[in-house]
């Protein structure tokens, strides 16, 4: 979010509100919005940030305001349960894809994978917006995966930063149907480009997403490589997960040796710790804005924790629009996928990093705010009632402790 010293245009103010309050969520969603000008570059320790190289007009500097979800994010329940954890909804069910290499690929059940090539199969898009593995072994590219083969390259959660939305005007162009899957910051910053421009919503009919925790930094990756004992420059490809349910952090290496970890260490104890602030603070970890959601219907232990040994995979169907639902529908009537119903009232024990982060979200924005840091405008993510729900205990723990943090914080 910098500009060469000797360029003459005034930068954008929400970018620099979005850089004093490390609230980019790294969606590309200013670089949809001000092509040309804003392009995404990764910036250390291993994020992509907006770099403006040229002056905005109002209405896009506007335009950057309302659609970041950096600065903020509006849900509207429009009739539908609403949650205070998990927000509108109108149908879960468990299930998995009837396709045994989806599943396997796949980071659970293969639910979101079997979609995309469901749809493409069908005719119903011309390509999918999704991410996979870049040249360099730990990173991201955004793709158009255009047959099963390429989404099944593209399967498995990459935990990295990407910007599926930044080259989002090149891909209308056309005309082409499009399907997208991408973080939930990502959908919600394209549900809210789509209310701007009527070619979003006619082109890209379907908006899916999953759970997502949080963008580990790509120094978060290198660090699961040196705890396997080797580097990025030893590594010609690396798999977060997959490959079985939840699936090993996989490195492949130069001499075609392969050296792994549990998702419980790689995730749990060396990714988490790397991620970025912006998704500390997080209302929607849970995909509000998408059509269809994916996540990880764990199997529970006694006390309701959730248990990571190998097996085959199991998603979280969360349908939270007629349109997700009637996806699911014809993925069930043309036995792509195998459902059974799911009571929400277990996704509390099966999902508590999400559950956590909910109750402490409001306490860590008060935190900032009375250290002076800019912060997102939620609007409708009933923030308050998730936080009573957690307790003072909770609040103040949370509020202490994202008040030390920021003070000792500088980027």
């Amino acid at each position: 979010m910098s500009r060469d010293a000797s360029s003459q245009f005034v930068p954008s103010s929400s970018l620099d509100k979005v850089a004093r309050g490390s609230l980019c969520a790294g969606c590309g969603g200013c670089a949809a919005a001000a092509p040309g000008r804003i392009a995404m570059e990764l910036q250390p320790p291993g994020y992509l940030r907006p770099v403006q190289s040229g002056p905005l007009d109002a209405a896009e500097e506007a335009r950057i305001a309302r659609i970041c979800p950096g600065l903020g994010q509006r849900v509207n329940p429009a009739g539908r349960r609403n949650d205070v954890l998990w927000g509108p909804w109108i149908a879960a069910e468990t299930g998995n894809s009837t396709d045994p290499e989806l599943r396997y690929r796949g980071s659970s059940g293969g639910g979101l994978s079997q979609a995309a090539a469901y749809l493409l199969e069908a005719g119903e898009v011309d390509a999918v917006i999704c991410i996979a593995a870049a040249e360099d072994p730990v990173a991201n590219r955004p793709v158009l995966a255009t047959n099963r083969a390429e989404v099944l390259e593209a399967a498995g959660s990459r935990y990295a930063p990407s910007s599926p939305l930044a080259d989002l005007e090149a891909h209308l162009q056309g005309g082409r149907r499009l399907a997208f899957i991408g973080k939930p910051c990502d959908v919600a910053a394209l549900r809210a480009l789509a209310a701007e421009d009527p070619r979003i919503s006619r082109q890209i009919p379907w908006m899916l997403s999953f759970f997502c925790a949080g963008v580990p930094s790509h120094s978060g990756a290198e660090a699961v490589l040196a705890a396997l004992g080797t580097s990025l420059g030893e590594t010609v490809s690396f798999r977060y997960r997959g490959q079985g349910w939840p699936g090993r952090a996989t490195a492949t290496l130069r001499d075609g040796s392969t050296r792994d970890m549990s998702y419980h260490d790689s995730w749990g104890e060396i990714l988490s710790r790397h991620i970025q602030h912006r998704c500390k603070i997080c209302a929607d970890g849970t995909g509000t804005a998408a059509d269809l959601v994916c996540a990880d219907a764990w199997e529970t232990d006694d006390r309701g924790y959730p248990l990571f040994e190998e097996q085959d995979g199991t998603s979280l169907f969360l349908v939270r629009t007629a349109a997700g639902g009637a996806l699911l529908e014809r993925l069930r009537a043309a036995g792509k996928v195998e459902t059974a119903p799911f009571d929400m009232s277990r996704l509390r024990a099966i999902q508590p990093g999400q559950r956590n982060r909910r109750h402490a979200l409001l306490a860590r924005l008060w935190g900032l705010r009375a250290i002076g840091r800019p912060v997102p405008d939620y609007r409708g993510l009933q923030i308050g009632a998730a936080a009573r729900q957690g307790g003072s205990a909770v609040f103040a723990r949370n509020f202490l402790g994202m008040v030390r943090r920021g003070l000792r914080r500088r980027d």
